[in-house]
């Protein structure tokens, strides 16, 4: 019997270590982690898997980390080795890493780190000091900690990686970058579709409209796709369509929204009506774009004036268009006239300080991942391509053409990102002190009617708020500190969290900002949805009418039915209708042509009989209804100034902006993962009374409870004692 049980004992001993040992054969083989942080911070995001999973060329990774770092930068290299197995695992096998030794030479046991060494210099990865505690000493140390990522024949270097913030988001934009627009191509399954429609019946009338060289164009512009096409890899089918000789075609034209002419009978040069159209369309998955072949204008004294564009515009707007249609695109739009702030700062001769008034680093943030375009509206068109347009801070009147211009690039489903000063402080005020504060005036741009109508305006005031930035005063103004009003604090409880790139901001800093209101009339009507970003505390107030911010003769109402939250961000979201689409195209401003030298002896001009083009009526070159875009406003401009961003980009103002631009350069999910990682994350707010309860608690109440369920403790082992007891004196 006894024999039986040990060597049942044996064999279920030797399944027991078999079972072990395939579990952890197969844990070697079968890869699977579980985040349980609330924001997934040790996961790979949706983005970077994405950007990962398109790679169509080999890309390495070269991570080149000192051994045996103390705490902190230790855990960092730990980080960095799961975050590229993650990469690893979602890359289709086109993704290596791989970690050096850079270690002294002198170390026993790190034999060729001097070749390592001399390697990751070679990359530009340079040696760094860092500082620990070991015996309690503070102690310095050579570390390298940095790799680089080689993709074909370019090169992105990280030098260095000193801690685990935002390392995600660094990498996963570097990969995107390498992983060019040739990548995105070869991942194509299906081919991108550009359509050209282009009715013959208009040759009718080009001659006189004039649309001179109107029946060359589908020779030229399928020229500059089998060029481009040889540069995509054969990605692009062109197909040229002639309405006038199809069938059916109306619902086609009418989804695209392509440009239409129709003309009476021109009876002097003999050509009947008719109706023709004309457009470029380029096409892919449930994604189309559509390129304008003939720009109409107004002119004065002139009337409506057609004009072919150019081919080598055309060129560059198929290529643009192309990058925007496969989410590649990184171009984004900045409005350099107008008076708006200049993106790069001078510096002052007398100081020596760069100008705090300036976007220098906004530009410079921004550009980490985008191609800033400077708009000069004045002078040229709103290009094609552009998926976001930033208008900050105008100060000059915009033409109603200007605005045409503008309401036409949102009604094309693209986005605006608006930062409007209503009020702006007065020249004639030019100290700025404590002692004599700015004086500010009301603004006109025209901006304000074009928001009007799409269901959203700016109040002409400035919030001011209790919950604000305080001074620190010298001792000549007696110290202390002083409450500046017009520079609110957001706090967490004032953001909304209903959009997923604003999870993580838990408060911003504003200035000189004006609220804003909502024409709900309006917003029902066109269907929009808005979405309220932040507000001021209910602890702020309006200033109106005569407005001046000298901090000391500033003072918080003395009723408390003056104060309120108000709202300070709007997203509008939807199919905006277009505020000229009951209106004529407004006329554009021709340039002054440079007068020819007077001569003594002029051959008069030979007058030729003029025709009468009057009739000729067009449609499609005005979007009365647009494609889904958004819209953001915020009634300061201040918040992308350099006095307030950070260059660095670690603030929360730093990352709400450059979230914003990433959701409205249909960029969500990057958004997302720069927010995942929060650098400041304050405590929840309490009233004065919980405070003080949760205080005396834990002076008080955390020893009762010991006391009680000491008590409790010794009831229960009293109580069974007892009971044990009766059971054995029976």
């Amino acid at each position: 019997m006894g024999i039986k049980e040990r060597s049942g004992d044996l064999i279920r001993f030797i399944v027991y270590l078999v079972v072990v040992v395939l579990i952890n054969a197969a844990g070697m083989t079968l890869f699977f982690r579980v985040d349980l942080t609330s924001n997934g911070i040790y996961s790979l995001s949706r983005a970077s898997k994405e950007v990962v999973s398109t790679l169509s060329e080999p890309l390495t990774v070269n991570a080149f980390f000192t051994k045996n770092l103390p705490a902190p930068y230790n855990n960092t290299e730990r980080y960095l080795r799961d975050l590229l197995q993650e990469y690893a695992v979602y890359a289709n096998n086109y993704f290596n890493y791989r970690f050096y030794d850079v270690s002294s030479e002198d170390i026993e046991g790190y034999q060729g780190t001097g070749t390592n060494q001399a390697l990751a210099r070679s990359y530009g990865i340079s040696p760094v000091q860092i500082q620990h505690i070991e015996k309690d000493e503070l102690k310095f140390k050579t570390a390298y900690m940095g790799l680089v990522m080689i993709h074909g024949d370019m090169i992105e270097p990280i030098p260095t990686i000193a801690s685990t913030n935002r390392l995600e988001y660094r990498l996963t934009t570097a990969i995107q970058r390498l992983n060019n627009k040739i990548g995105a191509l070869l991942g194509l399954e299906d081919k991108i579709k550009i359509r050209l429609f282009l009715s013959s019946s208009l040759e009718a009338v080009a001659p006189y409209i004039p649309l001179e060289g109107l029946s060359q164009l589908p020779e030229e512009i399928e020229g500059i796709i089998n060029d481009l096409n040889t540069r995509c890899y054969g990605k692009l089918e062109f197909q040229y369509v002639d309405p006038s000789k199809e069938q059916d075609i109306e619902k086609q034209i009418e989804r695209y929204d392509i440009l239409s002419l129709e003309w009476p009978d021109l009876r002097e040069k003999n050509i009947k009506s008719g109706k023709g159209y004309a457009g470029l369309i380029m096409e892919h998955g449930d994604k189309s774009m559509s390129i304008p072949l003939i720009q109409v204008y107004r002119l004065p004294f002139v009337g409506t004036h057609y004009e072919l564009t150019d081919v080598d515009v055309l060129d560059e707007s198929i290529n643009n268009s192309l990058e925007s249609l496969l989410n590649i695109n990184e171009d984004i739009g900045y409005l350099a006239d107008h008076g708006s702030p200049a993106l790069w700062g001078g510096t002052s001769e007398l100081q020596g300080v760069q100008d705090q008034e300036s976007l220098s680093n906004f530009n410079r943030l921004v550009s980490g991942t985008y191609n800033i375009k400077e708009i000069l509206l004045s002078e040229e068109e709103i290009p094609e391509g552009l998926d976001c347009l930033v208008i900050a801070g105008p100060t000059v009147e915009f033409a109603d053409y200007e605005l045409f211009q503008i309401d036409q690039f949102v009604m094309k489903g693209n986005n605006l990102a608006l930062f409007l000063d209503i009020l702006v402080a007065d020249e004639s005020v030019s100290n700025v002190s404590l002692n004599q504060g700015s004086m500010f005036v009301s603004l006109d741009t025209g901006l304000e009617n074009l928001l009007k109508h799409y269901g959203v305006s700016i109040k002409r005031s400035l919030v001011m708020d209790e919950n604000c930035h305080k001074q620190e005063l010298s001792q000549t103004y007696g110290g202390g500190e002083l409450d500046i009003y017009f520079i609110p604090y957001i706090k967490d409880r004032f953001i909304n969290k209903e959009l997923p790139f604003m999870n993580n901001i838990k408060g911003l800093v504003v200035s000189k900002i004006s609220p804003l209101e909502l024409n709900q009339e309006r917003i029902q009507t066109q269907d929009i949805k808005a979405r309220r970003l932040f507000s001021s505390s209910e602890r702020s107030w309006e200033m109106k009418d005569s407005i001046n911010l000298n901090p000391l003769a500033i003072s918080p109402p003395s009723q408390d039915s003056e104060f309120g939250s108000m709202p300070l961000a709007y997203i509008l979201e939807g199919e905006f209708t277009s505020y000229f689409a009951d209106k004529p195209i407004p006329e554009k401003e021709s340039k002054e042509e440079e007068e020819s030298p007077e001569t003594d002896e002029q051959e008069p001009l030979e007058e030729k009989p003029e025709l009468d083009l009057s009739g000729i009526k067009s449609e499609g070159a005005l979007l009365s209804r647009g494609k889904p875009g958004k819209i953001f406003l915020m009634g300061s401009s201040e918040i992308l100034k350099d006095y307030i961003l950070d260059s660095q980009g670690t603030s929360t103002n730093a990352t709400f902006i450059l979230n914003l631009i990433d959701y409205l350069n249909n960029r969500e999910q990057t958004a997302i993962m720069r927010a995942k990682e929060t650098t400041f994350n304050p405590l929840m707010e309490l009233s004065g009374q919980a405070k003080s309860t949760v205080k005396y608690f834990n002076i008080v109440g955390l020893p009762l409870l010991a006391v009680f369920f000491g008590l409790f403790v010794w009831f229960r082992r009293h109580s069974r004692k007892q009971k044990i007891r009766g059971m054995f004196s029976r």
